[in-house]
């Protein structure tokens, strides 16, 4: 499908760089939620709080859920005239009293041990790590640490979708929970975990430590950082799989005028026993619902109650009407869009890290603050796509695509008939967008991106009017590095901006010109200004020389950082490269980190090595540079034999001769040829 798909885009939409089965469908997952975001309108919604206290003076803040009678809902507060009108109501009142105190114990259970999907989820919440970094790290762990000496492998395999172990694994786990926690710590019966993924093959146990005797503290010593912290991740999750429940005691307190019609209600919880929470907790992202259900309302935190009882009195102190608005979804974090693609049934764990990586190195999406931003080129690929091969990049055409291929390993589907069912409607699909006209492509680009192409102003002049000609209309253009927005009336009017925020690669509009060179602020050290700056060779930081005839420092930004990324401190730090991190063990010298003209790289004695992966150069420690240079093979140099040596000696000295021969003749040759050229001309003497 990409094979397929790629040479019609490199065709139709210039500066595009592939599409694929799963990729972009990825792509479209991301363009669709900064669509939902773009069109998202916030909802004003208001909430009420009550302070009451007892008449011993025991103090509880309790939040409104019944008014007039009425059960309250998110949005029956929709403005403040509502809210303050409320609040009257409820102020009109001072005989409150407890209608009910409801106790219960719930449990919380441990999450199963890590599939690979998973592990990149929690090791991007927990760590910050990428999809491919903590692939990377794994299989480090995975293919052995030297321990004392001995190369130890400390996980297993760490591409399954299964979160089953072996019962020897699970004897071992629960012997290490006894003994490091107590007997109590251990869950009573064997937990046990099945798989809740779509296409799950369960070929290998889910990932979990060989070595439950040695806690991560004993053999940290002998691993990097990296290696420090997902190990632990890993041992810590294993081990909560088969450990008790953690228990709370929940209370529900609900509070009553007279009449009741209007009602309060407190929550509290009280954590009993914590049980595996002792070891590890998983995390969560943005917008995810807890897994455990603790009746707490919308924005309210755990809180333990003091005791009460049911017909005390009760005294309004304050009434807080508080005013809130609804917030547009989150966008996709590099362990929610995992989680997604999981939930769909699209591709598979082992593939995640890698297709997240091409998203990043096509140009089709950048990560902010550790979410995604579709840049202009992916969210045009996504349109392009959507439109013409709209069964393709469908979820659930790509997730049944995935449950045919199950079935063709199963032996339940022939091969020959997958295939002709796929093949034909995308070559038939394929040879229509052949014909497209680029004129076609663009028209009908610029109908459904209208919007986001051409936002409306506030000053109400027609967003598609050019600023620089009376007459011209602003249009979307397809040039060699990309679309960008152009005038009409080219080659008359040249103005060219580019869509969004995203620059045009390898083409300087106005707009550019206007933002760059872009003052970051003061050198402390130097007192000169740091500007952020656009070159023929991509974006750099640069700082002003102290002296006239100086050259300005400047250092290019690392691959993958955005103009929008960059930040006073983070040109200080680039701008103080190359920088020293220290000396290199069991010697003196120094292991110096920088920038260089193919990237970051790490200097160690005479030798280069290049930083690859998801390292910062910025703050990469001493730690993780020796391992890079340690795990890089030193190339080596070529020697000459003894033979070789002995034999040039021999024959050195007539060579000497023979090259001096040719030289002399050589120069003889030349100094006749110069002498002709340059001889005066012989004037005969007139006869006598």
């Amino acid at each position: 499908m990409g094979f397929t798909l790629s040479p019609i885009l490199w065709r139709k939409l210039p500066g595009s760089r592939s599409a694929g089965r799963v990729q972009s469908v990825a792509l479209r997952l991301i363009t669709e939620r900064e669509a939902e975001i773009e069109i998202f309108l916030p909802q004003e919604y208001w909430s009420i709080d009550g302070l009451m206290k007892t008449a011993s003076d025991i103090k509880i803040k309790s939040r409104l859920v019944l008014l007039d009678g009425k059960k309250l809902e998110k949005f029956s507060l929709p403005n403040q005239e509502m809210a303050f009108n409320a609040r009257d109501l409820i102020s009109s009142y001072d005989d409150y009293a407890i209608k009910s105190v409801k106790k219960k114990e719930v449990q919380r259970h441990p999450t199963a041990p890590f599939t690979t999907s998973t592990l990149q989820q929690e090791a991007s919440r927990k760590l910050g790590f990428s999809a491919s970094r903590t692939m990377r790290v794994a299989q480090s762990l995975y293919e052995g640490i030297s321990l004392g000496g001995q190369s130890v492998g400390l996980i297993t395999y760490m591409r399954t979708d299964s979160v089953t172990l072996s019962q020897s694994a699970v004897t071992a786990m629960r012997s290490s929970i006894e003994s490091h926690y107590g007997k109590n710590y251990v869950s009573p019966t064997q937990r046990v975990y099945k798989t809740k993924a779509r296409n799950a093959q369960e070929a290998h146990e889910g990932i979990r430590p060989t070595l439950f005797d040695k806690s991560p503290s004993e053999i940290n010593r002998f691993l990097s950082s990296d290696e420090a912290k997902l190990y632990g991740l890993i041992w810590k999750r294993t081990l909560a799989s088969q450990m008790s429940s953690a228990r709370y005691n929940q209370v529900a307190i609900d509070i009553m005028n007279g009449p009741e019609t209007i009602g309060f209600r407190a929550n509290g919880s009280t954590l009993l026993f914590d049980g595996f929470l002792k070891v590890y907790e998983e995390g969560s992202d943005s917008g995810d619902k807890p897994n455990v259900s603790s009746g707490l309302l919308e924005g309210e935190s755990e809180k333990t109650l003091p005791p009460l009882e049911e017909g005390q009195a009760m005294k309004l102190t304050e009434v807080l009407p508080a005013q809130h608005f609804t917030e547009p979804p989150p966008r996709f974090t590099e362990a929610s869009l995992v989680k997604r693609l999981e939930e769909l049934g699209i591709g598979r764990p082992s593939t995640y890290a890698s297709i997240i990586h091409v998203l990043q190195q096509r140009n089709y999406v950048r990560l902010t603050n550790k979410q995604f931003i579709p840049e202009e080129r992916g969210i045009i690929v996504t349109t392009f796509l959507e439109s013409f091969f709209s069964q393709f990049v469908a979820y659930s055409f790509t997730a049944g695509l995935e449950d045919k291929l199950d079935l063709v390993s199963e032996g339940a589907l022939e091969w020959k008939d997958l295939l002709s069912g796929f093949w034909g409607p995308l070559k038939e699909n394929s040879d229509q967008t052949k014909t497209l006209r680029i004129t076609e492509v663009i028209d009908l680009l610029e109908e459904k991106l209208e919007t986001h192409l051409f936002p409306t102003n506030k000053e109400g002049v027609s967003p598609r009017k050019c600023t620089h000609c009376d007459d011209g209309k602003l249009s979307l253009k397809l040039g060699k590095f990309g679309a960008f927005i152009g005038c009409s009336n080219y080659p008359t009017c040249r103005y060219t901006k580019p869509i969004g925020e995203d620059a045009i690669e390898g083409e300087a509009s106005e707009a550019d010109t206007a933002l760059y060179p872009k003052a970051l602020g003061t050198h402390p050290e130097l007192g000169t200004e740091i500007s952020l700056r656009k070159g023929p060779y991509g974006p750099y930081v640069q700082v002003e020389p102290t002296q006239p005839k100086e050259k300005p420092k400047r250092m290019a930004l690392p691959k993958g950082v955005s103009l929008d990324d960059v930040t006073y401190l983070m040109a200080l730090d680039l701008l103080s490269l190359p920088r020293q991190l220290g000396t290199y063990p069991d010697s003196e010298d120094p292991v110096v980190v920088g920038i260089g003209r193919f990237g970051p790289y790490i200097k160690h004695q005479t030798r280069f090595v290049s930083i690859k992966g998801d390292y910062d150069v910025t703050t990469i420690s001493l730690d993780e540079a020796v391992k890079i240079l340690s795990e890089t093979p030193i190339k080596p140099k070529k020697e000459i034999s003894q033979k070789a040596v002995s034999s040039k000696e021999t024959s050195a000295a007539p060579k000497a001769k023979k090259t001096t021969a040719k030289a002399t003749s050589s120069g003889t040759k030349k100094k006749k040829a110069v002498s002709k050229k340059t001889a005066k001309p012989k004037v005969k003497k007139p006869a006598e």
